[in-house]
């Protein structure tokens, strides 16, 4: 059993005798003194240390009097310029460029994906993020390189199927649209929701022309409209005027009346 901290005393005297543990017992507990302290060295130590330190032996010729270094450029090989120059062409022959995250899936949905995506006329490119960052760092698209850091996928087409996109996308959670490049603008997820719920093409330039003339059509019927009431109260006015000239006329006289006489 452990001992009581403290000296401990016995209830009862006990005699003292072979085999018995003394009455009175001083028992320390704590922790134990520190031995080992931080001391300076000694300055003849320091002095070894010194003369013994390793100095690394200085050039013959100086750094500065070398010729500079060649860098060496790797060159491409055929197949990767084949494939920037496939990507220059989809961003150059499409309207729409939709840049989406595509998680793994099984290959039965990867069919019916592509399946769904070619009744609208609507291709899916698998692309090499560092072929895609080397061509957009180079054009005029480069505000799209945060996008490209997983595994992407793009969906190109040559008209505007904003609507068709996310229509099918609704349905596949494995892919997620990050953003999308429409007529040379680039859109956030966001922006491209806001596009799909615009009206179409036509229907939006027949709005804008009916604004633009509705316009017209008031400022001219306001100048109008003052000439035309003048003229109105002009001829009111003369019309009375004829009126009573007509009246003034077709009354007989005094002096020729019959009971004159």
């Amino acid at each position: 059993a452990p001992l009581p901290r403290g000296p401990v005393l016995s209830a009862a005297p006990v005699p003292l005798s072979a085999g018995w543990l003394p009455a009175l017992h001083f028992v320390r507990r704590g922790s134990k003194a520190v031995t080992r302290h931080w001391k300076a060295m000694h300055f003849q130590r320091q002095k070894l240390m010194a003369v013994t330190e390793y100095l690394a032996p200085r050039p013959a010729i100086p750094p500065r009097c070398l010729p500079p270094k060649r860098e060496t450029v790797e060159e491409d090989n055929g197949y990767a310029r084949l494939l920037r120059r496939q990507v220059e062409e989809v961003f150059r022959d499409n309207r729409m460029i939709a840049v989406c995250q595509c998680n793994s899936m099984p290959n039965d949905d990867m069919v019916m994906m592509k399946k769904y995506f070619r009744k609208h006329n609507i291709e899916i490119k698998f692309v090499l993020n560092e072929i895609v960052r080397h061509v957009l760092s180079q054009s005029k698209y480069k505000n799209l390189l945060p996008l490209f850091v997983t595994r992407n996928i793009l969906l190109v087409s040559r008209e505007m199927k904003v609507k068709e996109v996310l229509r099918v996308l609704k349905g596949i959670p494995q892919v997620n649209l990050l953003g999308a490049c429409i007529d040379n603008t680039i859109l956030s997820r966001q922006g491209v929701e806001n596009f799909a719920k615009l009206p179409p093409l036509e229907a939006a330039q027949g709005q804008t022309v009916g604004a633009l003339a509705l316009l017209p059509s008031q400022m001219s019927s306001l100048l109008q409209g003052g000439p035309t009431h003048l003229t109105a109260l002009l001829d009111q006015h003369i019309h009375r005027l004829q009126a009573g000239e007509t009246g003034s006329l077709a009354e007989p006289s005094p002096a020729h009346s019959p009971g004159a006489h």
